[in-house]
């Protein structure tokens, strides 16, 4: 039987992806020190004999008893309002945490893919971005914590792979959502959605004209999981290319809840990016892959996963372990 170990095990994408390789028949072991992850979204899988979690730091020496086959690497705070409140802990993750587990992935002799992002292209002043696009990243701009630990993320993985002829494999993702994203979490669709629930008026920050593409964490999955399993080492690009401005979300949201709500306008943030589209050919050549979810469809499912939740965590400003970490 497969073995995977995967970081980040307790946050949005990391649970999912335990959900996946159980499903596939892997054991897993999940890693999360929960700064930012939440235990519910793996609790229905404690009682599974294919799954263990370790409660760890993997800024910290990393050791797995027994053999492994694959690494994920998803540790690492992955919106604004987290990486803003915690920018060291981002750094080190994408850094400190990336060195420690190549070590590990060298040491068992397994295949690691790193969870990179659309941010390293910043900015762009290309559109669609192709992996081949540089970016227009500020190192030293309050987003470059984030942006600058995933570029290095990317250029140690290359490292380890030509010097020690690691298997490794990158992902870039674009911006993905659906069940189990924090509401809390700073992100467009969680916090629109939120706002309704709630009975605020919904934030734009600018004139709205901002645009994401937006993928359901179904289809990311997918591709992540298709990416593990190619031959391809270089970065590849996951996400939905169908691009809409934020000003278009927050009137499909207002649609979606049946809100009468208004929408109120704050400044754009330093550094946010005016433009977020992938150019998914790659996915397509190299994985056979293309996300298959609508919009419709996946605003649907992760809005009736923020209806079930309690009022205390609907009204939850802020993620219990954060100023645990503010001094690290």
């Amino acid at each position: 039987m497969k073995r995977v170990l995967i970081t980040g095990a307790a946050g949005f994408l990391g649970s999912h992806l335990c959900d996946r390789f159980i499903e596939e028949g892997f054991e897993v072991i999940g890693m999360d020190n929960l700064i930012t992850g939440d235990l519910k979204n793996i609790e229905h899988l404690f009682s599974n004999s294919k799954f263990e979690f370790y409660h760890h730091d993997v800024t910290k020496f990393v050791h797995v008893p027994g053999k492994i086959d694959y690494i994920l690497h998803f540790a690492s705070p992955a919106s604004p309002i987290d990486y803003l409140k915690i920018p060291i802990q981002t750094l080190k993750v994408g850094a400190m945490g990336t060195h420690n587990l190549l070590g590990l992935a060298r040491v068992k002799n397994a295949r690691i893919l790193i969870a990179s992002t659309s941010e390293v292209y910043g900015d762009p002043l290309v559109h669609p971005q192709t992996e081949e696009y540089y970016g227009n990243v500020s190192a030293i701009g309050p987003r470059g914590v984030y942006d600058e630990a995933k570029r290095f993320m990317e250029s140690i993985t290359m490292a380890y792979h030509r010097y020690h002829g690691l298997e490794t494999r990158i992902v870039r993702i674009f911006n993905t959502y659906g069940p189990r994203m924090r509401l809390n979490d700073g992100r467009a669709i969680p916090a629109f959605i939120g706002q309704a629930l709630r009975g605020e008026d919904l934030t734009v920050f600018g004139d709205g004209s901002q645009t994401r593409s937006f993928c359901y964490v179904d289809d990311q999955i997918e591709g992540i999981f298709r990416l593990l399993m190619s031959d391809y080492v270089y970065p590849v690009n996951i996400g939905n290319p169908k691009e809409i401005t934020i000003n278009q979300l927050a009137e499909e949201i207002l649609e979606l809840t049946g809100s009468n709500l208004k929408i109120a306008r704050k400044p754009l943030p330093k550094d946010d990016p005016t433009q977020r589209k992938p150019d998914i050919t790659k996915a397509n050549e190299i994985l056979d892959w293309f996300p298959v979810v609508s919009r419709k469809e996946g605003f649907n499912k992760t809005l009736e996963y923020f209806k079930s939740l309690s009022e205390e965590e609907l009204f939850k400003k802020e993620h219990k372990d954060f100023k645990e970490y503010q001094r690290v």
